[in-house]
């Protein structure tokens, strides 16, 4: 059997995946509700702080520009826009009016807190860190500005410097399990396989079920080559909740490397049972199928992969193998073709097109290619750790932007 080498799109979590990622592994950002400003409640602003106390917004928002108008100098009506404006999720709105705050008073209390809150929720999180970490050197002990820079390193895919402080955080709160399962998910992404183990071990002793903890624990023993191992953590995984997403592909694949075609076919089919846009499992359901030597099954769904996502080099392949089945030797060739320019370096695209211009008489077409594959080393089949993490979220926007190509 040749084997595949698959395309890798590198997390982002493109982890905008750098925060869009937090959607890809499903992990709750769980930051604390902006802090109202303790600021003074001269009689020129009682009546607004009145009105925002009794969630009167738009009145409260009319009130403290009257009184931003007439008192320029003044941080406190900025201060109160901004959290207002934060409060209804316009982040860029309430930066702005903290920046003028801070310009008016940089020591107001909170208030630099609430600004470095609104960076984070906008998805800034360079500005984000250099707005808590003075906050965090005074506060070590802080744990909302602990968990805060973690997150933030984490969301610019900084996994090893965002580690240390989840590993802090979660050692002071033993028993939150979001916590522990973002520090897993930090640990594996920096390639701290022993902390995933450790951070797993600690969701089992608080007695919870997680699929994600055992995708997550798989994962990692497959970096460290204990394929059987990450098949049991997987299997563990679709016990604890078969509707987990990715559960069933990230199973089925690891199968699938161990050559076990009938079950990989089944977790690819159980998948797209779950999201029936899920592309992936659509083409491993496919390449599953040719295996099986089920051509006319993996036809409908080649045809469709290729459609959603002409980028796929692996589709093009798998597609031209059963046009060639079929006798349909032009359309074939179009299809290797297509995988060729998108993976120039696959041997198996060179093999294959040199074996069909052979069956077409094309001789010296045939002898060009078969020398090239004879020149390209053999592809291996791409790690979990990396095809898990080429794999979309919820939003299936992303789908069909390969960054490199994929190889059969």
């Amino acid at each position: 059997m040749l084997s595949l080498q698959h395309e890798t799109i590198l997390m982002e979590l493109n982890v905008s995946y750098r925060l869009e990622y937090w959607a890809a592994v499903s992990l709750v950002i769980f930051v604390v509700s902006m802090v109202s400003p303790a600021l003074s409640q001269g009689d020129r602003s009682e009546a607004a702080i009145s009105l925002e106390k009794q969630g009167k917004t738009a009145e409260a928002e009319s009130a403290w520009n009257a009184l931003a108008k007439t008192y320029p100098a003044d941080p406190e009506p900025f201060a109160h826009l901004g959290l207002l404006e934060a409060r209804q999720e316009h982040y860029a709105d309430a930066i702005r009016f903290y920046r003028k705050a801070l310009a008016l008073d940089p020591a107001m209390p909170s208030l630099r807190l609430n600004m470095g809150l609104a960076l984070f929720k906008d998805g800034d999180y360079k500005q984000a860190i250099q707005t808590f970490t003075p906050l965090f050197k005074a506060t070590p002990e802080d744990q909302r500005l602990t968990v805060l820079m973690g997150m933030s390193h984490y969301g610019l895919g900084e996994y090893a410097t965002a580690t240390p402080y989840l590993k802090q955080a979660a050692e002071r709160d033993s028993q939150n399990l979001t916590l522990l399962l973002t520090l897993a998910h930090s640990c594996l992404l920096s390639q701290e396989f022993p902390c995933v183990l450790d951070a797993f071990h600690r969701i089992e002793s608080l007695n919870a079920e997680s699929a994600e903890a055992d995708m997550l624990v798989g994962e990692a023993l497959s970096e460290m080559k204990d394929t059987y191992g990450a098949i049991r953590e997987f299997r563990a995984a679709v016990a604890a909740n078969p509707k987990e997403l990715n559960v069933h592909f990230g199973l089925g694949y690891l199968l699938w490397t161990e050559r076990q075609y009938p079950e990989a076919a089944s977790e690819f089919q159980a998948e797209m049972d779950n999201d029936p846009r899920h592309t992936k499992a659509m083409l491993y359901l496919a390449n599953s199928e040719i295996e099986l030597n089920r051509m006319g099954d993996a036809r409908p769904l080649l045809e469709t992969v290729v459609k959603n996502n002409p980028g796929s080099s692996m589709a093009h392949l798998d597609l031209g193998i059963v046009y060639v089945e079929d006798g349909r030797k032009q359309d074939a060739l179009a299809e290797f073709q297509t995988a060729e320019k998108l993976a120039p370096s696959d041997v198996d695209v060179h093999f294959r097109m040199g074996r069909l211009y052979r069956s077409m008489g094309k001789n010296a077409e045939a002898k060009a290619e078969l020398e090239k594959a004879s020149s390209l080393n053999k592809a291996t089949n791409e790690g979990l750790l990396k095809m898990m993490s080429s794999l979309p979220g919820k939003d299936h926007a992303q789908e069909g932007h390969a960054t490199s190509p994929e190889h059969k």
